[in-house]
């Protein structure tokens, strides 16, 4: 074996765990969506308080879930995308808290605020990951629609007939990105994998 095919060998072996690792990442991350759906349509109207600790607990699984990708993403040669996506998420769960002591249309446009900033970060690094992983057009396409929905939050925040449970269809199109994403991730482990001289 080749030097070159050596180096060959282990970058596709480092693809198909980096591949392997995202795609169950984000079937985690579709799955936590969905439940967030369900559990939004069942309290948003009966329960404004049980409404509210979903829409804290929406940015925070975020920052769960940036370092979930740096886990899984560990060879990337930079992580810098990821720990700003993590620091906005982290700086939105609070700001998120404190704006529904005012009420429901503030919290929305600072959740519209942190879509737009998490969906350009989702956009750079699907454009950055195609390159050598490929699968990555459902998370270039939601992070386009994060920004374009969070623009919407913000400018129909003062909406009376907006609320908590307008952002349920945001978290249903993530989950169905993150799940197209994974299933175009099965075809990069399998074009990829490594085959045995």
């Amino acid at each position: 074996m080749t030097l070159t095919s050596q180096s060959n060998t282990v970058a596709d072996t480092q693809s198909v765990e980096t591949a392997g690792s995202l795609r169950k990442l984000y079937y985690t991350r579709a799955a936590f969506s969905v439940i967030w759906v369900i559990l939004v349509a069942l309290f948003a109207k009966t329960s404004l308080g049980i409404a509210n600790i979903l829409l804290i607990i929406y940015p925070a699984w975020d920052v769960v879930g940036t370092f979930l990708d740096i886990r899984a993403n560990h060879n990337s040669p930079s992580k810098t995308p990821q720990y700003v996506n993590a620091v906005i998420s982290g700086i939105t769960t609070v700001a998120v808290g404190l704006a529904l002591q005012k009420g429901v249309p503030e919290a929305l446009i600072v959740f519209g605020a942190w879509a737009i900033g998490t969906g350009l970060i989702q956009l750079i690094l699907g454009l950055r990951r195609r390159k050598f992983l490929g699968g990555q057009w459902p998370m270039i396409i939601s992070g386009g629609q994060s920004v374009i929905g969070g623009t919407s939050f913000i400018i129909l925040a003062h909406d009376p007939t907006k609320g908590i449970s307008s952002l349920a269809g945001y978290a249903a199109f993530g989950a169905f990105y993150y799940l197209l994403a994974a299933f175009r991730l099965l075809k990069t482990v399998k074009t990829t994998q490594p085959t045995t001289a």
